[in-house]
C-alpha cells in the first residue's frame, strides 16, 4: 500500500519533534486501527495516551503524542504540544497539497444523506474521498482531511455544529469549491437561541469558498434572504427548489421515487431508491452542487440510481416476529428534529400495512422543546423520554401505544405490540438511543 504521508512531510506537517516515519492511514481508536496507521493520542473522556502501547502492538507505524510514554518506543513517537491542534495542521497541509475539488455540506437535516449522495454521484467522475459516518466536528473534519490521499479527485466534507462559531474554523480548514446548505431548521435551537442565528451560523460556510466557488442553498427557506446576504461578493449562488434547480415531476412510491428535474438549463430524469420528498430534494441539491463543479449532471443523476438510504437514516429492512411473520422497519434512529420527523411520517404514510411509530426525544431544543414535540401529529405512537411524554399525553387513547422512561424500556413494549404486516418507524435524537429499540427487535429472544 502506498504511503498516505511520507516520513519527511509527516513530521513537517505536524511540526513535531522526532525522526518521522511513513504511514498508510490515521487512527484515533485502537479498536479500528490498521497496521501502518499513525495513532493520534487525543485527550478526552479517555486519554489516548493510555492506549499508545496497544496501538503500537497492533501494528501502528507510530504515535502522535503530547507527553512522554514509558516503554521501548524509540523512533516511533512524534511529540507535539497539542495533538488535536497538530491534527488540524496536518489537515491544512493535506488541503494545501491536494488538487481535489471539494464540496462542503452543512444543514439542520439531510447533511449526511447529501454527503453520501455526493459520494455516489461524484464517483462516476473520479476518485472520491468522504468522511466515514458523521465525522463533522472539530475532530472529525481535520481527521478526514488528513486521511485524504494526494491523488483524490473530489472530496466531500460534512460540517456540523450545535454552538455558535463552530462552522467557520472548520470551513477555513476545508476551503470548499462548493458550499451546500441542505436545510435551515430548529435543530439545536436551545443552544443557538433562534432560527435566524442557526441560519447565520450555517451561512458562515460560504465565507471560506475558494475563488470561483459556488454557494448552494435551500430556495424554499424562509431565511433565503439572510443566506444570500452572507455570500461573499462575486460568488455565484444557486437556490435549489427554485428555477435554479427544481423538481418538475415526481412519482412517489413506497420504496422509491421517479423524478424529472431541471438543473440549471439541463433536464434530467432518474430513479431514486429512497422514498419521500425530502430525499428527492436532497438529490436536487446534490445535483446542483455537482453541476456547480462543471460536471455532467445527467451522468451524475444516472449514478444516483445506485444510492440507497443507510442505517439510522432511512434504511429499510424486514424484521421477523417471534410468533411468525415480518414487519417492515424504517430505521431513522440516528437523529431527529420536528421537520425530519414530519418527513419520516410522510414516508411512513406511503407504506403498506398498519403504521406504528416509536419515537424518542428530540434534544437540544431548550425552551422550545415542549412546543416542538406537541407539533407532531402521528397516527399511533410508542414514545420514550420526558419530552415525548408530553406528546404522548396529548394524543387520544386510540393513538397511544405505550410510553417508557427510555428506549431500552420501550423496546419490549413495541415488540410485543407489533403484528405481521406492520410498518414500524423508529426515530429520535442520537442521545435518545433509539437504536436500542432496533437491537431488541432484531434479537432472537
Amino acid at each position: 500500500m502506498s504511503a498516505l504521508w511520507e516520513a519527511d512531510e509527516l513530521a513537517a506537517g505536524f511540526g513535531a519533534d522526532g525522526p518521522g516515519f511513513a504511514i498508510t492511514g490515521i487512527s484515533i481508536d485502537t479498536r479500528t486501527l490498521q497496521p501502518g496507521d499513525l495513532f493520534v493520542a487525543l485527550s478526552g473522556e479517555r486519554d489516548g495516551h493510555d492506549f499508545v502501547s496497544e496501538a503500537l502492538a497492533k501494528g501502528a507505524a507510530g504515535a502522535l503524542v503530547s507527553r512522554p510514554i514509558s516503554g521501548p518506543m524509540e523512533g516511533r513517537l512524534l511529540v507535539v504540544a497539542d495533538t488535536l491542534a497538530a491534527l488540524a495542521r496536518l489537515g491544512a497541509a493535506s488541503r494545501a497539497r491536494s488538487r481535489a475539488k471539494i464540496v462542503a455540506v452543512t444543514g439542520s437535516v439531510g447533511k449526511t444523506t447529501a454527503k453520501e449522495m455526493l459520494r455516489t454521484g461524484l464517483s462516476t467522475f473520479g476518485r472520491v474521498h468522504a468522511a466515514e459516518a458523521s465525522f463533522n466536528n472539530h475532530i472529525g473534519v481535520p481527521l478526514t482531511l488528513a486521511r485524504m490521499k494526494r491523488d483524490t479527485d473530489f472530496g466531500v466534507f460534512e460540517i456540523g455544529m450545535n454552538h455558535p462559531g463552530e462552522i467557520l474554523p472548520l470551513a477555513e480548514l476545508v476551503q470548499p469549491d462548493v458550499a451546500l446548505i441542505t436545510h435551515v431548521g430548529r435543530s439545536h435551537l436551545g443552544l443557538m437561541g433562534s432560527e435566524a442565528a442557526i441560519a447565520a451560523e450555517k451561512a458562515s460556510l460560504f465565507t471560506s469558498l475558494r475563488p470561483g466557488g459556488v454557494a448552494v442553498m435551500p430556495g424554499e427557506s424562509a431565511f433565503l434572504p439572510l443566506l444570500r446576504s452572507k455570500v461573499p461578493a462575486g460568488v455565484r449562488q444557486i437556490a435549489f427548489g427554485t428555477e435554479d434547480a427544481r423538481i418538475l415531476k415526481m412519482k412517489a412510491g413506497a420504496q422509491a421515487s421517479d423524478i424529472s428535474a431541471s438543473i440549471g438549463r439541463t433536464g434530467v430524469k432518474f430513479h431514486l431508491d429512497a422514498p419521500g420528498m425530502h430525499m428527492a430534494m436532497n438529490a436536487i441539491a446534490v445535483l446542483a452542487s455537482i453541476q456547480a463543479l462543471g460536471l455532467d449532471v445527467a451522468d451524475a443523476a444516472a449514478a444516483l440510481e445506485d444510492f440507497a438510504p443507510f442505517t439510522g437514516r432511512g434504511a429499510r429492512r424486514e424484521i421477523s416476529l417471534p410468533g411468525g411473520g415480518h414487519v417492515q422497519l424504517l430505521d431513522e434512529s440516528y437523529n431527529a428534529s420536528s421537520s425530519s420527523i414530519r418527513a419520516a411520517f410522510a414516508v411512513l404514510a406511503l407504506q403498506p400495512g398498519r403504521h406504528v411509530a416509536a419515537l424518542g426525544d428530540m434534544l437540544e431544543l431548550g425552551e422550545a422543546a415542549q412546543a416542538e414535540h406537541l407539533s407532531l401529529l402521528p397516527d399511533a405512537v410508542f414514545t420514550c423520554g420526558p419530552w415525548m411524554k408530553v406528546l404522548f399525553d396529548s394524543l387520544p387513547r386510540s393513538k397511544q401505544g405505550a410510553h417508557a422512561q427510555d428506549a431500552a424500556s420501550l423496546a419490549p413494549l413495541v415488540k410485543s405490540a407489533l403484528r405481521a404486516g406492520d410498518t414500524l418507524l423508529v426515530k429520535g435524537s442520537y442521545g435518545s438511543r433509539m437504536r436500542d429499540v432496533i437491537s431488541h427487535l432484531e434479537s432472537p429472544a
